[in-house]
């Protein structure tokens, strides 16, 4: 099978009742698409090419903006159940009738509140980096530095290497090869960034999520993924291990040497386990 890599994916639109969705598609044909959902922020552009490409060696991948967000128009969502839906209208825009998903941070709320919604759409779910988005027992409380940083009108190189990736050695080397990588898309005048009033809907749906999906965890009966850095600083990583505790069919990996960026900090490994877990 022939791959056709990220970096030559053009973006393309599909119209839909919410928005003018503005997506990626690429990697190999065949199988169960593979469908991301992005971080806090996050547009396309902010997926590291290689793990893209890692995961195209052997998957249909697709990536989007969501309603509002970037490249899609519309008006952003401001509640996890409206985010989510997005997410459910893109895929029958593109008349998907069968995914899997894998969410990191805040995607990784998404997917979970998209498969409580419709979970005869998705076949396996790989949620790396995040949580049921809140109600999670004895979760330890993120550092008010970490959204101090996460807010600013603009993050720089130190801003991304502090949230994502550990403060010396090998992980942090491998953290600003990451940004270098994203350098490609994210610094093309063809990026366009979230803007103000789309981050200040995600602030709003990060503080309506309460506990809806922690709550229905018990109700996510296909097989799921679970991954984190041990150290992550913006999600505690206990949430992975509570989630163990409640999914009725999950695997939880912890990488003990990264935090929030692990899945690019660890490619290899991870997008190994991935694509082991979709087969």
């Amino acid at each position: 099978m022939s791959q056709l890599l990220s970096a030559d994916a053009d973006t393309q639109y599909i119209d839909a009742p919410s928005a003018r969705f503005a997506y990626r598609r690429f990697g190999v044909d065949g199988g169960t698409p593979l469908l991301l959902a992005l971080r806090f922020r996050g547009t396309m552009d902010h997926w590291d090419p290689e793990f893209l490409d890692r995961l195209g060696a052997e998957r249909d991948v697709i990536i989007f903006d969501n309603v509002g967000h970037a490249k899609s128009s519309g008006t952003a969502p401001t509640t996890m159940k409206s985010l989510a839906g997005g997410l459910v209208e893109f895929t029958e825009a593109l008349e998907l009738g069968e995914v899997d998903l894998l969410g990191w941070s805040l995607g990784g709320v998404v997917v979970q509140a998209a498969t409580l919604q419709r979970p005869d759409l998705v076949r396996r779910l790989i949620v790396a980096g995040s949580s049921p988005g809140g109600g999670v027992p004895g979760m330890p409380a993120a550092d008010p530095q970490i959204w101090q940083v996460a807010t600013k009108p603009v993050n720089d190189d130190d801003d991304f290497l502090y949230l994502f990736f550990p403060d010396a050695g090998p992980g942090r080397a491998l953290g600003v090869e990451s940004l270098r990588r994203l350098d490609a898309r994210t610094l093309t005048p063809d990026h366009t960034p979230v803007s103000a009033d789309t981050v200040r809907a995600q602030l709003a749906v990060i503080g309506s999520t309460g506990s809806s999906v922690w709550d229905r965890l018990g109700d996510v009966t296909i097989p799921v993924l679970v991954a984190n850095g041990a150290h992550d600083r913006m999600i505690d990583a206990y949430a992975s291990y509570a989630m163990a505790g409640r999914l009725p069919n999950a695997k939880v990996i912890l990488y003990s040497d990264a935090g929030h960026g692990f899945l690019f900090q660890h490619i290899d490994d991870f997008t190994g386990e991935v694509l082991r877990f979709l087969s």
